[in-house]
């Protein structure tokens, strides 16, 4: 297995790719990153939805400049791992137990063997909503947890409230690997779609994650399929509970995105203020990817982060 570079984005060095298999057979690529010389601790960065390995290069360098080794991988339907469907650009999952055996299975065969602890997360998005079910169900990984823009709840919108029976009911009569209403295939971006895009307001970075996918189109990923809207929305209406981060014990920052069109930002407040041991930021002006953002954006995180994750270095 490989990683893809090109000029704009090279591979960080000191570093590994490779392959291991889920218990249900599927392939996850991943990629793990030793730590500079006599530093300890290990970030595992966990990607949003149609994400990849090679879009958070710039974050890897950012946590090994902290003394960090870095382990990351490409969830099942995305990036180079294995896709359930044979039209490989649909983003499809069967459920959100799916992506948490993926984690068991990173975890379990590639970070506890062969990274150093403690173990740190970093979680964007949909692998934000991963991390916080796992730490819900119990895993006791990862000693601190620091989420990007989670996926909690979706933006309110016209009808959304039918969106989740209107979705069962197409997954039970057969549609679920069908493209949701009103979207469809993916289109090669360009520097036209810059303008008006949800995601970032840096055109750099912008440009940047756009030639990745023009250097490798297997990256690339279209709209989600019914199957997989509907197991993000049942997980989203778990969050809604009170009793849900209550039960969560790890320390956890959430880091929300103050002009986020993709998950809702009052939603990533609202389940701060139930955790037992947690805090939440919100970043005025940034838009979803908060990473993938201009440098006065992704300062505040990573002064966020060096403050609340143990051992990092003050600089």
């Amino acid at each position: 297995m490989k990683f893809v570079s090109i000029p704009a984005n090279p591979v960080p060095e000191n570093g590994l790719a490779g392959v291991v298999k889920t218990p249900d057979g599927v392939s996850l690529r991943f990629g793990r990153w030793e730590p500079p010389p006599g530093r300890k601790g290990t970030v595992v960065i966990l990607q949003g939805r149609a994400e990849f390995i090679e879009k958070y290069f710039e974050t890897v360098r950012d946590l090994r400049a902290r003394g960090f080794a870095v382990a990351t991988f490409d969830w099942r339907g995305q990036g180079l791992s294995d896709r359930a469907l044979s039209d490989r650009r649909k983003g499809y999952v069967r459920n959100f137990a799916q992506y948490a055996m993926d984690l068991d299975t990173i975890m379990e065969q590639v970070v506890l063997p062969d990274c150093p602890p403690p173990y740190f997360v970093l979680g964007h998005s949909m692998g934000g909503a991963i991390a916080i079910r796992a730490c819900h169900d119990g895993r006791r990984w990862f000693d601190r947890v620091v989420l990007s823009a989670p996926m909690l709840a979706l933006p309110p919108r016209r009808f959304a409230g039918m969106a989740g029976p209107m979705a069962r009911i197409m997954r039970m009569v057969g549609r679920g690997s069908a493209y949701v209403p009103g979207s469809g295939d993916y289109e090669p971006a360009g520097p036209e779609d810059f303008i008006g895009n949800v995601l970032t307001s840096d055109p750099v970075r912008f440009a940047r994650n756009t030639a990745i996918v023009v250097e490798e189109p297997d990256l690339a990923l279209g709209a989600p399929t019914i199957a997989w809207a509907d197991s993000a929305l049942r997980q989203m209406h778990d969050f809604r509970e009170p009793s849900y981060p209550a039960h969560i014990r790890q320390p956890m920052l959430l880091v929300a995105a103050g002009y986020d069109q993709v998950v809702y930002t009052p939603a990533i407040e609202d389940f701060g203020m139930y955790l037992l041991a947690g805090r939440h930021l919100i970043l005025p002006g940034s838009r979803h990817e908060i990473l993938q953002e201009q440098d006065q954006f992704r300062a505040q995180f990573w002064a966020a982060f060096d403050a609340f994750v143990p051992g990092t270095p003050r600089y």
